[in-house]
């Protein structure tokens, strides 16, 4: 645990790239391979299930250290996190002679642990707390509570991976792609040269675009790239395989019981086929709000009613194999030419093709960009039709060209303190906007704004709060910021009666005062022009 523990302050603790990369390079070099496997599921969203509740934990920690529970209250809301609280207020261990136990070991406790009774964990718990220092009780704080999240990208895994073993990066990418699980996998079995382990479910690395941060006209000759729609849904992979049907998002979760709408597609897709696209809600082949998609999203069981209001297509717009066959390295036009024969024939509702959008000139397709809510979709993608379907985010082939965000003024209302290095900075914010004499809060928002910006809006939470509940203050409602998203639905859960998509600060408003900031009356005519 404590090569784990070191690892992750570094990877914490540094900015630069290529120090987190040569940190993990050199851990994959040293490691433990039952260790390794871990780390590699850790760092993609495999995650432990929780092993016991944060109340519980907290309860322990007082005991342990003789506080009471205000003063324990001050000190987590004060620092912010409570697996960092913990590993603070725990007393030092003093002994020098205690073993050292390996990360593999503690995750396979944890699920041996999974239904044992609350005295057994407590027990289990405590005993290992007065075993560690204080950089190993954080760690073993966040992968109890099943909270383990960590500023590591994929990509990042892969590139480290690929110095320390004789795979190239693409084959290591689809390798720790997929339904394998941790606990039962060895490291040879998953990056081994002679791996035959077969995972029918397992789906390829997806391809990302960057954004266009140019005009596109520097892009070259029309002719040289395909355009289509950007839409707004689910990025994911429709695979079938030995006569199975399996569906996987872009953050690699498989919810194929999450849209029965695709089985039957078992019978009539062929095999060995795996279609890159968009899961949206779609009535007559045109896409729905995303709020929809929403009402499914986490649900254990999809009802007979979800089924009916949220109906669910495959915009599908690329094909990564056929026939069993990878086909990646195929140019994007050859590869759409299979995609549409194949999808033109089946004519299944549930199977849609992603339309090409025609243009002669930049021009015409910028105008062609305008409409793009109209379509319900966010924007426009650019990719080059000689492309091959590469692995993460590259630059050059794919581009993201969105429309620009509907924006509103507001004025914060609400402060919280955020998490990991902000952690004892006021950073999440709560937005309102005016109805006659009352503020109506519609919004949260955490990101836009520059550290400095940040130490500013902190400095003011705490010279002027009103009120405080629990880690939240309520404040004099002065600043205005102006806050951006890309779209709006209604929405009864809300006071305001509307649901903003990916609200973030766009910019602080500080020519303006509070009483200058939107109304509700606005939202609402927002909701009836770009709502749906």
């Amino acid at each position: 645990m404590k090569e784990f523990a070191a690892l992750i302050t570094k990877l914490g603790t540094s900015t630069k790239t290529n120090e987190k990369l040569e940190a993990l390079s050199y851990y994959f070099a040293t490691a433990k391979n039952a260790d390794k496997v871990w780390v590699i599921a850790l760092f993609s969203g495999r995650r432990p299930k929780r092993m016991v509740s944060s109340g519980f934990l907290s309860l322990w920690c007082m005991e342990v250290a003789d506080l009471p529970a205000w003063l324990f209250e001050e000190c987590y809301h004060t620092v912010g996190d409570l697996a960092e609280t913990i590993a603070l207020l725990l007393p030092e261990t003093t002994s020098d002679n205690i073993p050292d136990k390996s990360l593999s070991y503690y995750l396979q406790s944890f699920i041996k642990m999974e239904k044992a009774s609350e005295e057994v964990k407590k027990d289990f718990i405590i005993s290992n707390w007065m075993q560690m220092d204080k950089n190993e009780r954080f760690v073993f704080n966040k992968l109890i509570t099943a909270n383990f999240r960590i500023g590591v990208s994929q990509k990042m895994i892969v590139n480290a991976l690929a110095k320390t073993i004789q795979l190239e990066s693409s084959v290591i990418a689809h390798r720790i792609s997929g339904n394998w699980d941790p606990s039962t996998s060895s490291f040879d079995d998953l990056l081994g040269e002679g791996s035959t382990t077969i995972d029918f479910s397992k789906p390829y690395p997806f391809y990302l675009a960057y954004a266009v941060d140019s005009n596109v006209n520097e892009l070259g000759p029309e002719n040289e790239w395909q355009a289509e729609w950007k839409w707004d849904g689910i990025r994911g992979q429709l695979i079938k395989r030995n006569n199975e049907i399996f569906v996987w998002s872009r953050g690699e979760e498989l919810m194929t019981d999450k849209f029965p709408e695709y089985h039957s597609l078992r019978t009539l897709l062929p095999e060995g086929i795996v279609l890159d696209g968009e899961i949206i809600p779609s009535v007559d082949k045109k896409p729905l709000p995303f709020a929809l998609l929403q009402t499914r999203i986490g649900r254990k069981n999809v009802t007979k009613k979800h089924l009916q209001d949220a109906p669910i297509a495959f915009f599908a717009y690329d094909i990564l194999e056929y026939e069993g066959q990878d086909i990646r390295e195929w140019a994007l036009e050859k590869r759409r030419i299979l995609l549409e024969d194949i999808i033109t024939k089946l004519e299944h509702p549930v199977l849609l093709l992603s339309p090409v959008i025609n243009f002669s000139s930049w021009e015409q397709l910028a105008a062609i960009r305008e409409s793009s809510r109209e379509m319900g979709a966010e924007g426009i993608m650019l990719k080059r039709r000689s492309s091959t379907y590469q692995v993460g985010r590259k630059v050059g082939d794919w581009w993201k060209w969105k429309i620009d965000p509907l924006v509103i003024d507001a004025v914060m209302i609400y402060a919280q303190k955020g998490h990991g290095r902000r952690s004892n900075l006021y950073t999440d914010y709560t937005f309102a906007v005016k109805d006659n004499d009352k503020l109506v809060s519609f919004a949260k928002a955490y990101s836009g704004l520059t550290d400095k910006e940040f130490a500013e809006v902190d400095s003011f939470v705490k010279r002027n709060s009103l009120e405080k509940f629990g880690p939240v203050r309520t404040v004099k409602p002065e600043l205005v910021f102006e806050i951006a998203f890309e779209g709006i639905a209604a929405s009864n859960r809300h006071k305001s009666g509307v649901a903003l998509r990916f609200p973030r600060i766009n910019r602080w408003r500080k020519d303006k005062k509070a009483d200058e900031i939107n109304t509700l009356a606005d939202l609402k005519k927002m909701l009836e022009v770009y709502g749906k």
